[in-house]
């Protein structure tokens, strides 16, 4: 595979392919390049994140946005100046889902190779690493990848079940001015407790602790490399081996003869040197480049000395590679007449953020499909945009991407009316504080350092995407109690009143269902290491109810009705529910509200 790798490198650097073969036949001779005495310096380049950012223009609205042509007008400036044979391009994971161009080549256009597999080998990654998030988009299309990508799709840790070997490919061994470089990837171990079975069917996940250490022992005595990176779409984490989901520091203290820990996942850039190991996360959506250096010293053939560094490069989404831009035009021409495509009509606009204060139309919005999409009792969900809009009038297929932004499937499991009530005790000690009196800040949110921009402003402790609110149900959440003591259900929708021993039917997202967010295990009490056990039913996914929902507003004469307020907040459909009491609440909503969405000077 590598022989394929080099040729591509030598033609996009100009060399002729006799040159080249000459090269690779005094390669092949020798064994290994003889490696000279000197001082080397090697440049990795990471991106992680991407979550389909590929095009620098919106679909609809015009302006501009961070991307992938822009990261390569980078790279092109830093491959001109630094020289081809010290670059290294890596991409840590997530590159095929959160945008309507990578859901375009997941599942509509499918016979065509994927966008994401062309613009990265036009860019040259040296490698990429499997994330989370493209697992989620199933077998069919990162299987495709890995027939078609002519870049290594990396994941040591993805074992095939019952076998322990890798399903894809652990590593990958560059060549830089005759130096071994290893590039070992690792995806993220959690995500068994995410996603449904059938789209890691066949896979095991191990955790990175102490896998990773296993895998880079092998590979260095296999492959003898003189740099070695290992690049997990894993979370940074605290360092204290406390989460699964974000080992990041965890690698950087425990591995052994590794000179960078890439790492992803979280979306918070960072950048920390302990010794001689360099940790970069880039961050994530284009926004920033990762950007490592090793310094290497060699002394009769051996490396002597090696000392790493890294730093945070904020990419200029203005600057494109215009090049680039016209071999993808038509591309983004077909995803953007997919997106604009009309699939109905709004009477009011959808406003996320309202989610946070109470019922609103938004949230109304996904409670309705869900429980129209399952025929469940009671729905679970959570805003899953922080802060997006949608204006009233007609409803483009884009605007489905702000409604509902991930591919979660829709679940059905059975719970007993105590653990739905664990279930959102849980969820609002995540949202709100016990308060006293309406001066008291309500809302669990502090201001605190964003890692994107280094901006202060105020956000949620926790991630937002975790406040579920119930539908199907009246209840209450009193903001001057303890967990355990705030919500109260009376009824369900109905009329039923509500009992703690009843067994109900309720509808989450796959997400959520498979643990995701810890409501179902820490709040609930649910073991969710056997999801089949309480899991009833598997349903299509929620951004595609939420179409056949507006599509099917249409009356007997074929014209679109409106979806408005009235039907969304239909009391016998999706019950109600509110913070109380109203004069200590609403006082201390309306104040916090404002802090975490400060109107504009």
């Amino acid at each position: 595979m590598d022989i394929i790798y080099r040729i591509r490198r030598a033609i996009a650097t100009g060399w002729t392919l006799a040159a080249f073969a000459c090269t690779l036949l005094l390669t092949s001779c020798s064994g290994q390049e003889t490696l000279r005495d000197g001082e080397y310096t090697i440049d990795v380049f990471t991106t992680n994140d991407v979550h389909g950012r590929y095009f620098n223009e919106p679909y609809v609205n015009g302006g501009t946005k961070e991307s992938l042509l822009a990261v390569n007008s980078y790279m092109n400036s830093q491959r001109e100046s630094l020289g081809e044979d010290r670059v290294v391009f890596i991409d840590a994971g997530d590159c095929l889902q959160g945008d309507n161009a990578a859901y375009y080549y997941n599942y509509v256009d499918t016979g065509t190779k994927h966008l994401y597999a062309r613009m990265a080998e036009y860019m040259r990654y040296d490698a990429i690493v499997v994330g989370n998030h493209d697992i989620e988009t199933g077998h069919p299309v990162y299987d495709r990848l890995v027939r078609t990508m002519d870049i290594p799709f990396l994941a040591a840790n993805a074992l095939k079940e019952g076998s322990g070997k890798a399903y894809f490919q652990e590593y990958t061994i560059l060549k830089r001015q005759g130096l071994r470089i290893a590039v070992i990837g690792f995806t993220n171990p959690g995500i068994k407790g995410w996603l449904t079975e059938d789209l890691w069917r066949g896979l095991d996940f191990a955790s990175l602790l102490p896998y990773a250490q296993q895998v880079v022992d092998r590979v260095i005595a296999k492959e003898k490399p003189q740099v070695v990176i290992v690049a997990a779409h894993s979370g940074t984490g605290k360092g204290d081996g406390s989460s699964l989901e974000n080992q990041g520091l965890d690698l950087l203290q425990s591995l052994e003869n590794v000179d960078f820990v890439i790492c992803a996942h979280d979306h918070s850039p960072l950048v920390r040197t302990e010794g001689e190991v360099t940790l970069i996360n880039a961050g994530s959506h284009c926004r920033k480049l990762g950007h490592g250096t090793v310094k290497l010293t060699v002394k009769d053939g051996k490396v002597v000395s090696k000392k790493t560094r890294g730093e945070l490069i904020s990419i200029d989404k203005n600057r494109i590679d215009e090049r680039m831009k016209e071999e993808f035009r038509e591309d983004y021409e077909k995803v953007k007449a997919f997106t604009v495509r009309k699939v109905g009509e709004l009477a009011m606009p959808l406003v996320t953020r309202e989610s946070f204060i109470g019922m609103c139309d938004y949230m109304n919005l996904i409670h309705t499909v869900c429980l129209a999409g399952s025929g469940a009792q009671l729905s679970m969900a959570a805003p899953l945009t922080f802060n997006g809009f949608v204006k009233a009038g007609d409803l483009t297929f884009n605007d489905l991407f702000t409604i509902y932004p991930y591919e979660n499937q829709l679940f059905t499991v059975k719970m007993t009316g105590r653990q739905i009530k664990d279930y959102l005790e849980c969820s609002y000690d995540d949202w709100i504080r016990t308060i006293s009196w309406r001066g008291d800040s309500v809302l669990k949110i502090e201001k605190k350092e964003d890692p994107r921009n280094g901006q202060k402003h105020w956000s949620f402790i926790g991630r937002s995407y975790n406040l579920d609110s119930m539908g199907g149900a009246f209840y209450t959440v009193d903001v001057t109690r303890p967990r355990g003591e705030r919500v109260e259900i009376t009824a369900l929708a109905d009329g039923t009143p509500f009992s703690m021993e009843q067994e109900y039917r309720v509808a989450m997202t796959s997400y959520r269902a498979c643990g995701g967010g810890f409501l179902m295990s820490e709040g609930a009490g649910i073991d969710t290491s056997d999801p089949d056990s309480y899991i009833v039913e598997r349903h299509p996914d929620i951004r595609s109810l939420v179409y056949d929902y507006f599509s099917g507003h249409v009356d007997m004469n074929g014209k679109i009705t409106p979806v408005c307020s009235e039907e969304l907040s239909r009391e016998k459909v999706i019950g109600k529910w509110s913070f109380i009491p109203e004069n200590i609440a609403g006082p201390a909503l309306k104040r916090d509200f404002g802090r975490l969405f400060p109107k504009r000077k």
